[in-house]
Formats: C-alpha cells, structure tokens, sequence
C-alpha cells in the first residue's frame, strides 16, 4: 500500500458542490470571484443545497424559513446561562449546543429526505442565533431575538451587538459569509462525511464537523492573524517583528495554503473589506499592518495571504470578539457541511480505508507470572 501523510493528493469521493482547479474556487461551477461579488449569503446556502441558483421565489421562501426556524429552544438557552462561558473554549459550546439541537427535534433519527432538508433549515437557521446568544449571556447581557425582515449577515450583527448594522458592515460581513461558505473536500467536511457515512444523524455530522474546525490548523487561523496583529501594535513594529519570525523560521499567522499554490483566491476581497472598514471605524493600523506584512512576507519568501489573513481585520472592525472567529467560521461553513452530508447521504457507501501496520511482527502472548 502507498501511504499519502495526510491523506495529501488522495481523491476519495466525488462531489458537484465545490472545486478547486488551476488556484480557481468555484460553488457549483460559478466562480467564487462572481459570488463575492454580487451573490447574497443566502443564495449561496440555495446554491449549495440545489446545484442551482434560486429563483426569486424561490430566495424569498429559504429566507423565509431560515427566519421562521432561528428562534432557539428555551432549554438551550437555559444551558448557555447555566454553564460557565468564561472558562469553555467557544468551540466546545458551541459543539454541544448543536448536539443539544438534536434532543429537541423528534425526527432527529428520520432519514428521509424532507426530514434531512428540515434539519438543514434548522442548522443554518439556529448556529447564528447560538453564536451571538453565546457571545451576549457570556458578558452579562440578555439575547436579542432573531428578525425576520434582515438579511442573514445583517441579523447575526444584529443579535450580536442589538443594533442594525449599516450597508458596508452588511456587505462586509455578507462577503465572509459567501468566502467561506465551502471548500472542496477540507478537514471538517471530510470529517462529517466519515460520520455520516456511517448513516449517523445530521447532527451528529455536525458536531464531528465541529471539533475538526475547532482545530488551530484548520478554523483557529483568523483569531492568530488578530493575535499576532495585537502583539505587533503598531505599524513602526511591523519589520523588526515580521523579521524575527522569519529568522527564526517561525509561522506566520494567514500565510500559505496547503491547496493553493498562486495564492488563495479569496483573500482579495476581504483585503478591500478590511481597507474600507478600518477606514470608518477609525482604525487604519490594522489595515496598514497587515498590508506592511503581506508586502514583506511575499516579497521575502513568495508566500501569498490566505482568506484567514484579512479576515481577521474585518471581524475585528465590526466589533466581533477574537474567540468568536472560529464560530462564526462554523455559522458560514454549516452551508457546505450540510450540502455534503446531504449529497453523502444520496449515493452512500461506508468510508473505511486501510492503515499500513509498522508495529511489531510475530508477537506472542506471554502469561503474567512470565513478564518481567
């Protein structure tokens, strides 16, 4: 057997959801340059779920029930305000909360497929809610209660801070959403397939999905861009810190990508994200910071940004807590975790691959009396 390391170059399934050729994303053949561009987040979820672009009609009902399904269970709201916040990692939370999800729905065991698109309403519609809940309770504050006339991205900032976001918040945080939404066949999505090739329930996809993401190789990278970015301070640091890391062939947060080869494609429509809002909040640093570090890192070694790099600026503008990044990675990603399990579920089969044995041959039992 040829061993892959982490599975690298393996193709083990096949998917008309998302690709990634030649440095190109695209969602179902539309090219992730366009979506960014003009796609609301919740054409995208249609999009995903479909292999189609939705009509009007058909946009206004899946945002209509989105909205009719966000309201959260009371039980999971007394959970939040009866556990310690503080000190639980947001990721582990939020992995229980979308378990708990389970324990409320009674068809949470059906499979049929009305039942799996119901889930998958419920899923997208209530990680927002659950995120900003979290968020709120954790500092003291009551929830603001989901709306039913703003648009995805505009109510998970609304919920979050209990105020109605404006346009360029909106759109910048719409562009995330969209950005992120999937990715081909990444750590998380390949987890909750493995589970629910198993015929395991939605939400126990979710939740395996969940802790992969909760991983700092794989959803944690936006918060250490942030990190690094706070450490640094301010613009006239920038050199002397990016050099000393370099030096001393340590990592730098947002850099590189294990797919792409000519730079994620992502990455420049949130560097115009994070231009305009640093801009407005009155915090340009962080913007010149990171453009100081993105020149000298591609410069010096010829390593492009990813999306994490530049996110992370955007968050932190709209005023999103640095541990809230990872959720709300999770909040986006949903729509291609669900997308997947629902395609895995339609033509199925079991994922078990074999593992090349190295460990000792020819071994005996040896009775106690006889160890030494």
């Amino acid at each position: 057997m040829t061993v892959k390391s982490g599975l690298e170059g393996v193709v083990a399934a096949t998917t008309s959801i998302s690709s990634i050729i030649d440095d190109t994303l695209t969602y179902v053949g539309i090219g992730i340059d366009e979506l960014a561009e003009f796609a609301s987040f919740e054409e995208v979820v249609y999009l995903l779920w479909h292999r189609k672009l939705p009509t009007k009609q058909q946009l206004e009902e899946l945002t209509a029930q989105l909205a009719e399904n966000a309201e959260l269970p009371e039980g999971i709201i007394t959970f939040l305000k009866n556990t310690n916040l503080k000190d639980n990692h947001p990721m582990s939370v939020l992995r229980t909360g979308m378990s708990m999800l389970g324990l409320y729905d009674p068809n949470a065991e059906k499979m049929d497929t009305q039942s799996n698109y119901q889930k998958a309403i419920e899923l997208q519609a209530k990680i927002s809610t659950f995120v900003t809940a979290f968020s709120r309770i954790r500092k003291g504050q009551e929830p603001v209660a989901p709306r039913k006339d703003l648009s995805y991205a505009s109510n998970f900032l609304y919920m979050l801070n209990g105020e109605v976001p404006n346009e360029l918040a909106e759109e910048a945080f719409n562009k995330a959403l969209v950005l992120h939404a999937d990715h081909e066949l990444n750590a998380s999505t390949f987890t909750a397939r493995v589970c629910v090739a198993t015929l395991s329930d939605m939400y126990s996809g979710m939740a395996a999905a969940i802790g992969a993401l909760k991983g700092p190789l794989h959803g944690g990278a936006n918060e250490g861009v942030m990190k690094m970015l706070m450490e640094i301070g301010e613009l006239e640091n920038v050199e002397a810190y990016v050099q000393e890391k370099m030096d001393n062939k340590k990592k730098i947060m947002g850099f590189g990508h294990r797919v792409y080869r000519g730079g994620d494609p992502r990455a420049k429509h949130l560097r115009e994200m994070s231009r305009q809002l640093c801009q407005i909040t009155g915090e340009p640093k962080w913007y010149a910071m990171s453009e100081k570090i993105e020149n000298i890192v591609t410069k010096q070694k010829n390593i492009p940004p990813n999306v994490d790099f530049y996110s992370a600026s955007v968050y932190h503008c709209l005023g999103i807590e640095h541990d809230l990044f990872t959720p709300i990675f999770a909040v986006s990603r949903t729509s291609g975790w669900v997308a997947h399990i629902l395609e895995q579920y339609e033509n199925n089969r079991i994922i078990r691959p074999r593992a090349d044995y190295v460990g000792p041959d020819k071994n005996s039992y040896i009775p106690i009396e006889q160890r030494g």
